[in-house]
This record gives C-alpha cells, sequence and structure tokens, in this order.
C-alpha cells in the first residue's frame, strides 16, 4: 500500500509540474495531461527551445526552491522529460 500512495502522489507531483510548465511558458494548444511524460520537452517532444528553459529555471526556483544553473552538465538529464524533471525537482525541492 505504501507504494501505491507514493506512486500515487508522484503522479500528482508530475501534474502539477506538468501544469506550470503550461502555465508559465503560456503554451495555450497543449494541456498539461497532453504531455508525454517520457517524451522530450526541448527540440523534438514538446519542442522547447533555451528562451523556454531559462523561462521554465525562473518558474522552478520560485516555485520549489530548486536552483538550476545554465552551465550545468546535468541539465541535459535533468530536462530530459517531464518524467525525469518531476522526479529531480520532487528530491530536490525546499518549498
Amino acid at each position: 500500500m505504501d507504494d501505491l500512495t507514493s506512486v500515487g502522489r508522484f503522479h500528482a507531483f508530475r501534474h502539477e509540474v506538468a501544469c506550470m510548465i503550461v502555465e508559465e511558458l503560456v503554451l495555450d494548444d497543449v494541456a498539461p495531461e497532453d504531455i508525454d511524460p517520457d517524451a522530450p520537452l526541448f527540440i523534438d517532444g514538446l519542442g522547447l527551445d533555451s528562451i523556454d528553459a531559462l523561462e521554465l529555471s525562473f518558474a522552478i526556483t520560485k516555485r520549489y526552491g530548486v536552483q538550476l544553473r545554465s552551465g550545468d552538465e546535468r541539465n541535459r538529464e535533468i530536462f530530459s522529460s517531464l518524467d525525469a524533471l518531476s522526479r529531480y525537482l520532487q528530491e530536490h525541492r525546499t518549498k
């Protein structure tokens, strides 16, 4: 039962992150539930670009207290998908 609860919490948090992406980047033609958790966020998949990455980084810092640096070698992995981003934020959030 504990595993199901933690999985449910993660899915709810992942949806929250998807909502943040849609709201902060004003993706009028995308619903949060339409974002494939395993699809790339940048270029292919959702099709975000470097400007979106900056906006998203600011929103993440403000909302979750997680500092993402532009030169961090882990960024490619962190931002690889909604699932990866959500897992990283869940583990490192301070708010």
